[in-house]
C-alpha cells in the first residue's frame, strides 16, 4: 500500500532554499522575503491523484497531478515558467521531473512517520524542507 500523504503539513525547517531560488533566477527582494516564510502544505491524495497547495502569507501555489501522467505546469507564484512535469513513485517516495529551461529540475518527497521530507533540486543545488503533520 502506498504512503498516505493526506493532511496538513507545517514547515519546521527549510535548508538551502535561497540556493534553489537563485538557481531559478528569483530576484533578490523576493528571495529575502520567501526565505523567511513559514509554509503550510495541504495535500489531498485519492489513489494516484494528488491535489496540493503550498500556502504562505506571501504567495500560494497549487498543483494537481496524477502519478505517471505528464502535464504542463505553469509555475506561477514561483518562477513563472512553463515546465513539463511528471511525478512517479519510487517505493514510497514521490519523484518529480520538471523539463524546461533549467536542467536537473524537480523534487523528491517522502514520509517518516508524521514528518514529510521534500528535497527540491535544480542544476547542482539541493534544498531540504521538513514538515510536521498537524492534521
Amino acid at each position: 500500500m502506498p504512503a498516505d500523504y493526506n493532511g496538513r503539513w507545517e514547515m519546521v525547517s527549510n535548508d538551502k532554499f535561497e540556493d534553489i531560488m537563485k538557481a531559478i533566477d528569483i530576484d533578490f527582494a523576493t528571495r529575502k522575503i520567501a526565505s523567511h516564510l513559514h509554509q503550510t502544505k495541504m495535500i489531498v491524495q485519492n489513489g494516484d491523484k494528488f491535489e496540493t497547495k503550498t500556502l504562505s502569507t506571501f504567495r500560494n501555489y497549487e498543483v494537481n497531478f496524477t502519478i505517471g501522467e505528464e502535464f504542463e505546469e505553469q509555475t506561477k507564484g514561483l518562477d513563472n515558467r512553463k515546465v513539463m512535469t511528471t511525478v512517479t513513485r519510487d517505493g514510497d517516495k514521490l519523484v518529480c521531473v520538471q523539463k524546461g529551461e533549467k536542467a536537473n529540475r524537480g523534487w523528491k518527497q517522502w514520509l517518516e512517520g508524521d514528518v514529510l521530507h521534500l528535497e527540491i533540486h535544480v542544476l547542482d543545488k539541493v534544498c531540504h524542507q521538513v514538515f510536521k503533520k498537524s492534521q
